[in-house]
């Protein structure tokens, strides 16, 4: 990180055409955070509230030309890493992440949309596992995310589930409990396991939680905020921001971290 008074938070992700996930909700997530954002595309989308219609992945070559021209005039405070999708996707971006070394970076292991859709195939699973996630410093997969990759069965925790995903090489683990009945976060950094506690929605307008939780955390990283402390506050901003939600389109409608809501009431 430099000394700016103002941060730049690169993000690593895919596009979505509705405006609900992937990049769009990166950039208002940072926006919310007072970081100036910056892109790096790794694949279009053609999606809305219902379902994803089509993607098309950037080629490699561009994905380490958009990091690599951000960092060499700009400069990066911190990463989000989201959607990857495929395993030439992952070797660019392990190749960029050479680019923006000593950066922190915030691992969100997209792998289903919320209408269902697969964003990373099977076959690159091993890969992000192997090249990206020893590059995190914090790694943020809810429950069914991290079963996948630590390769734990359906019995296993958020305890047991952060002290996997950190066996395999991440710095620190936010396993966050969305998909739990009582929706805590359960942080890990190999040494102190911290409950992060938040108020509950369960809320239709959830699209993008996952997105702007891990970009807030990331934000904050730049920001200078520790991990845990990163980990709190991504949680209240993400957990506003569904509570926040907008009801748009057939499907589950997008968070609001930028109080859109708020504007036209």
């Amino acid at each position: 990180m430099t000394d700016r008074p103002l941060k730049t938070v690169l993000s690593i992700a895919g596009s979505d055409s509705g405006g609900g996930a992937g990049i769009q909700a990166d950039l208002k997530a940072f926006v919310r955070c007072g970081v100036h954002g910056m892109t790096a595309i790794t694949a279009i989308t053609a999606q809305n509230t219902v379902g994803v219609d089509r993607i098309e992945a950037i080629s490699p070559e561009t994905i380490v030309a958009q990091i690599k021209a951000v960092a060499e005039d700009i400069g990066v405070d911190a990463v989000k890493i989201g959607m990857l999708g495929d395993r030439p996707t992952i070797e660019a971006v392990a190749r960029g992440l050479d680019l923006v070394e000593g950066a922190p970076v915030v691992l969100d292991p997209v792998m289903v949309s919320e209408s269902g859709a697969d964003l990373l195939v099977v076959e690159a699973r091993d890969a992000l596992v192997s090249q990206i996630l020893p590059r995190a410093t914090v790694a943020t997969p809810n429950i069914p995310e991290a079963r996948v990759i630590t390769g734990l069965p359906e019995t296993a925790g958020q305890s047991e589930l952060a002290h996997a995903v950190v066996e395999l090489g991440a710095t620190s683990a936010v396993v966050t409990g969305g998909h739990s009945e009582a929706m805590v976060d359960l942080f890990y950094d190999g040494e102190r396991e911290v409950e992060i506690e938040g108020e509950i929605h369960r809320a239709k307008t959830a699209h993008g939680s996952g997105c702007t939780h891990s970009s807030c955390l990331a934000a904050m990283l730049a920001r200078g905020f520790d991990p845990v402390d990163a980990a709190r506050r991504a949680r209240e901003l993400a957990s506003e921001a569904v509570g926040n939600g907008l009801d748009i389109g057939a499907g589950p409608g997008p968070v609001d971290v930028i109080g859109l809501n708020r504007a036209f009431s």
